[in-house]
């Protein structure tokens, strides 16, 4: 079992000793604050906090950018004893407004360019608006004396810290673990948007399996590069780093594949943390075209050749993602197996992990030299993990997780609590697979997705889809049901066709032959009838999952 510090005092304590270490770095402009630095901009925070009325356990909605203001708003609110509210900056004015009013957030931290597309009058219980970007007041309610706190605040923080403010003053709220420290809104595919109540328990599980595991250490180097906003990101990129007293430095960008790489370069990180369309697009885009050329797929068929390329693969790969890792975790969404087969082919050293919202974020992982291909690694030390099946190591069935990281529940949705939240406080997925004796656990893909064929065999449109996306020509693709037959949408890659010289007539045969391809890497009752093309990208969640249910009929 992992010990389980308190979520707030483990930063009290990291803030403290780390005081002169480098805390944060906005990438590119390189501007860089210490420990120190950060904990003092918290502690003007929590001066204004105080100033305006804030009380501990009132909620602060936070919709912006990566930055280091991002990451110090978070902190700020939770070592204040606050419940923090992070909303994806992609989600749309309409449904950021909808979950500010739903969490009755009292303050909202947002960035200019979205404030600028929300109606203030329809944010019912906001006292206060303040820009992410330069703390500006964009919004007070009226009768409140908020811009004369801001003035204010520089005297007051002198007033209390008049010799200044040193580590020996980081004092934090004293909250049970118990007690709500987040509210995290799903973006689920399948259309609804849930509030995740998440305790400082559930919190300090992720954090302390981290500092256990050592995945971050003290002057470590970590690129933050997914949505902090994100479980799994804030989890692991964010929240465990700053409690060791790693560096991170934040991307503050859109991680195209160039941006990326530069920073991964420049970084050197210690530990890669990413989803798998990073990967896959490594693998699809400039791998597979290399060993797929005839003169390199009959060089690979040769012992002790074959080794040989293959090291010099897995050092390109591990030079272009800084060459100083101990691991890249992948997680957030299924890794495609072949990409995955690959990967291990060559030992490159990565590992696959599991995790939701619901458990902030995670379930299962192991280290990459345990890492079993298939597998999304063993149940954590302070977690439980069933299947409902009758027999779990071969025949799956929802998967069902109990323990340090399992969610309160919904934000005022009982119903929906009560529908994945039993009595005895197991959390039911909606993920299928298997489970082995040690607890090690292979996903198939979710219960709602899964089609029933006509001869009784469960068919996973996600497993189809992993081996279709990898074709030629297929950008993103679903595999639905019409007429009790499975049928791919497809979106091409279009640029692929273009370049070359695809006309419009040719590439209805041209995704035929994929068909018939396809079909020869699937077992018969998981054969596509027909494959009918996208004109655009199939819509997507913030976190850029596919909205399932927009194509299921």
């Amino acid at each position: 079992m992992i010990k389980i510090d308190n979520f707030i005092k483990i930063y009290e304590r990291s803030f403290a000793e780390n005081w002169d270490l480098p805390a944060l770095t906005d990438y590119p402009t390189g501007k860089t604050q210490t420990y120190g630095e950060m904990a003092t901009d918290i502690a003007v925070a929590h001066t204004l906090f105080k100033s305006i009325g804030l009380k501990p356990g009132d909620k602060v909605a936070l919709c912006g950018k990566d930055s280091m203001r991002w990451v110090k708003i978070y902190m700020s609110v939770v070592t204040y004893g606050a419940v923090i509210v992070p909303i994806l900056v992609d989600f749309n004015p309409v449904d950021i407004t909808h979950i500010v009013n739903h969490s009755e957030a009292d303050l909202l931290f947002v960035s200019e360019h979205v404030w600028e597309h929300i109606e203030p009058d329809a944010l019912l219980r906001v006292k206060a608006v303040m820009s992410v970007e330069n703390s500006k007041l964009l919004f007070e309610r009226e009768n409140l004396e908020i811009t004369k706190d801001i003035k204010l605040l520089k005297r007051r923080f002198r007033n209390k810290y008049r010799n200044g403010y040193t580590a020996t003053d980081v004092h934090y709220a004293d909250r049970d673990n118990s007690q709500l420290v987040e509210i995290n809104y799903t973006s689920g595919t399948t259309g609804f948007s849930k509030g995740v109540m998440l305790t400082g328990e559930n919190l300090a599980g992720n954090v302390c399996f981290g500092m256990e595991s050592q995945l971050h250490f003290r002057s470590s180097r970590a690129l933050a590069f997914l949505p902090l906003a994100h479980a799994y990101g804030c989890a692991f990129d964010m929240l465990t780093p700053l409690a060791v007293g790693s560096h991170i430095t934040l991307l503050c960008k859109t991680p195209s594949p160039r941006v990326l790489l530069k920073a991964l370069a420049e970084v050197k990180p210690n530990l890669v943390i990413c989803v798998p369309l990073i990967l896959e697009k490594i693998y699809k885009n400039q791998i597979l075209p290399m060993i797929s050329r005839g003169a390199m797929r009959w060089t690979l068929a040769i012992p002790l050749l074959d080794s040989f390329i293959y090291s010099k693969i897995r050092k390109k790969l591990i030079d272009a993602f800084g060459g100083e890792f101990e691991e890249v975790i992948v997680g957030g969404a299924p890794l495609n197996h072949e990409v995955e087969n690959f990967l291990h082919k060559i030992k490159f050293p990565f590992t696959v992990g599991y995790g939701m919202t619901e458990c902030g974020p995670l379930i299962s992982y192991t280290p990459w030299r345990e890492f079993i291909p298939g597998s999304s690694g063993r149940t954590l030390p302070n977690m439980e993990s069933m299947v409902l099946s009758d027999d779990p190591e071969n025949i799956p069935g929802e998967i069902c997780v109990r323990g340090t990281n399992v969610m309160r529940g919904y934000y005022k949705n009982t119903a929906a609590t009560e529908m994945v939240l039993t009595d005895d406080g197991w959390l039911k997925t909606g993920d299928m697979g298997t489970r082995s004796a040690d607890g090690t656990l292979f996903l198939r893909g979710r219960s709602k997705t899964m089609i029933l064929s006509a001869s009784g065999q469960n068919i996973y449109p996600e497993e189809i889809e992993a081996k279709l996306n990898n074709m030629p020509f297929v950008a993103e693709s679903l595999v639905v049901e019409r007429d009790g037959k499975l049928v791919a949408l497809v979106y091409p890659e279009y640029d692929a066709i273009d370049r070359l010289g695809i006309s419009g007539n040719q590439l209805d045969a041209t995704m035929e032959n994929v068909r018939k391809e396809l079909n020869t890497l699937v077992a018969p009752y998981e054969q596509i009838s027909k494959i009918i093309l996208m004109p655009n990208e199939f819509e997507k969640t913030p976190k850029r999952s596919i909205k399932r249910f927009l194509y299921q009929n």
